[in-house]
C-alpha cells in the first residue's frame, strides 16, 4: 500500500501541482475502473457517478489520488479530468490478456465453454486515446469523471472465441460447471482468477457519449485484430 501511494498518489500531486505552478489549463488523469470495485453484479453496471468502492492497494490509491487532484484543482483553478478505464488490451498487451492469447496459440484447451452469463467491459487503446485526445480540448470535460469502454460488453467465453478469431486460432472450449471453477480457484487458493473469467464488471458509458458527443471509434473486433497482429509481431 505504501508503494502505490507513493507512485500514484504523491508521484501523481507532485505532477499535478508543477503543472498547475507551469499554467497548465487541464491535466488529464488516467485512473481505474477499480476505484468503483472488482465486480458488478449480473445486469447492472457501474456509472461514472457511483459511490467509490476500491477494495484492493491499486483501486485505493487510484481513489486518494482523484481526491487530491480535485483538492489541487480547486485551489489552482486548474481544470481536472478524470478517465476509468477497465482493462485496456492492444499491441503489446501484457498480463492475463495476454495470457489468454498464448493459450489460443497454443491450441490449449480451456474449461470456460459454460462461462456466457458474465459480462465484462473492455476498452481498445485506440479507443482510450481517442477519448483522451477528446477530454484535451471538450468544454465540457472540465472537471468531470469519466467511464470508457469499447461499448460492447462481452462474456468470457464470447470474448475467447472472437479474440480466436482474430488470431485466426479458434478457441478450444469444452463445459465445466462454474461451480466446479470456482471450487478449483479456492482449492489453488487463486480466487481473483476465478472472478475475473467468471464474474462481471460492466462500464455504463452513457455520460461519455452524451456529455461529449463520443462513440467508441474502433469496434471489439477491430480491437482483438490489432492486438493479435501485435501479439503476432
Amino acid at each position: 500500500m505504501a508503494e502505490f501511494r507513493r507512485v500514484n498518489v504523491e508521484g501523481t500531486a507532485a505532477l499535478a501541482r508543477q503543472a498547475a505552478a507551469a499554467g497548465v489549463r487541464r491535466f488529464v488523469f488516467l485512473s481505474s475502473i477499480k476505484v468503483n470495485g472488482e465486480f458488478t453484479e449480473v445486469g447492472k453496471t457501474i456509472t461514472a457517478d457511483d459511490v467509490s468502492r476500491p477494495e484492493d492497494p491499486y483501486g485505493i490509491s487510484k481513489h486518494e489520488a482523484e481526491q487530491l487532484l480535485r483538492q489541487i484543482a480547486s485551489e489552482t483553478g486548474m481544470e481536472v479530468v478524470i478517465i476509468r478505464p477497465p482493462l485496456v488490451y492492444g499491441p503489446g498487451v501484457k498480463a492475463n490478456f495476454q495470457s489468454l492469447m498464448r493459450w489460443l496459440a497454443r491450441g490449449v484447451p480451456l474449461p470456460l465453454a459454460a462461462v456466457t452469463q458474465n459480462r465484462r467491459s473492455l476498452v481498445a487503446l485506440d479507443n482510450l486515446i481517442d477519448l483522451i485526445v477528446t477530454c484535451l480540448n471538450h468544454p465540457a470535460a472540465a472537471n468531470q469523471t469519466f467511464l470508457v469502454s469499447d461499448g460492447e460488453d462481452l462474456s468470457t467465453a464470447d470474448l475467447l472465441k472472437r479474440m480466436g478469431s482474430a488470431m485466426g486460432h479458434p478457441a478450444r472450449l469444452f463445459y465445466m460447471p462454474p461451480r466446479l471453477l470456482k471450487l478449483g480457484a479456492a482449492v489453488l487458493r487463486k480466487p481473483g482468477i476465478y472472478q475475473r473469467l467468471c464474474g462481471s464488471l460492466q462500464c455504463d458509458i452513457t455520460k461519455t457519449r452524451q456529455l461529449l458527443g463520443w462513440a467508441p471509434p474502433v469496434s471489439v473486433d477491430e480491437g482483438l485484430f490489432r492486438a493479435a497482429e501485435g501479439f503476432r509481431q
